[in-house]
Formats: C-alpha cells, sequence, structure tokens
C-alpha cells in the first residue's frame, strides 16, 4: 500500500518506505523581469487571479545571458511563483501576455516537501 507522503517535523515529504512516488502537486515557476513595476504588475495579476497563492519579487538581480548570439547582461527582478500543476500553464501563459520580453523565463520546478500547512495553502488558494 503507498502512502503520499509522512509527517516529519511537521514537514510534508516523500515516502520513502516504499516504492511509490506521488506527482507533486505543488509548483514553483520561476520568472524574470526588467523592472520592479513590471514584475509587481505580473505578480498582482497572478494572485489576484488565484493562479498563484504567492508571487516573491527579489531584487535587482544582476542576469549573464546569451541572447542573439551574444553575451549580455541586465538588471533584473526575480519572481518566484506558488502555484499548482493545474495552473502552471494558465501562470506561463499569463507571464508570455503581461511580459516585455521576446522570451520571457518561465520555469517549473517540482515542490518535493515542506510544511504540511503551506502546501495545503498554495492548493487551497489557486483557483
Amino acid at each position: 500500500m503507498c502512502s503520499d507522503s509522512v509527517l516529519e517535523a511537521g514537514l510534508a515529504v516523500l515516502d520513502e518506505s516504499d516504492d511509490c512516488k506521488r506527482m507533486p502537486d505543488e509548483k514553483l515557476v520561476i520568472s524574470t523581469a526588467g523592472s520592479k513595476e513590471e514584475a509587481s504588475r505580473i505578480a498582482t495579476a497572478l494572485v489576484e487571479g488565484q493562479l498563484a497563492a504567492c508571487v516573491n519579487i527579489v531584487g535587482p538581480i544582476e542576469s549573464v545571458y546569451r541572447w542573439q548570439g551574444k553575451v549580455d547582461r541586465a538588471q533584473e527582478f526575480l519572481l518566484l511563483i506558488k502555484t499548482t500543476r493545474s495552473r502552471t500553464t494558465a501562470v506561463m501563459t499569463q507571464i508570455r501576455e503581461l511580459h516585455s520580453y521576446d522570451l520571457p523565463e518561465a520555469i517549473e520546478v517540482s515542490i518535493e516537501g515542506g510544511s504540511a500547512e503551506y502546501l495545503r495553502w498554495i492548493a487551497d488558494s489557486v483557483r
């Protein structure tokens, strides 16, 4: 019999006592924006639209990247978007619609564990 997770010190973690692996529903989408105003506009739209439970805006940060054949640098703001598997496509669509970049960053990362209460709050906050 498989159990989705075990509770250790208030954290939900995968049960590694058997061969069962659950598909985590909680996701982190990482993006960047070229200004604090743009980052705030994207974050607000995602949370107000219930596509994300929370968006942290970190920065400014310095990004070094290759674009159109050359290495470039830019000051950006990092968005850490907490959402669910079922809403990641909508989150990425909204980022593309609201973003000024030709190719905005939108990377989905699975959340493998964390505070059970916090993970439940993410799920309850996203529709």
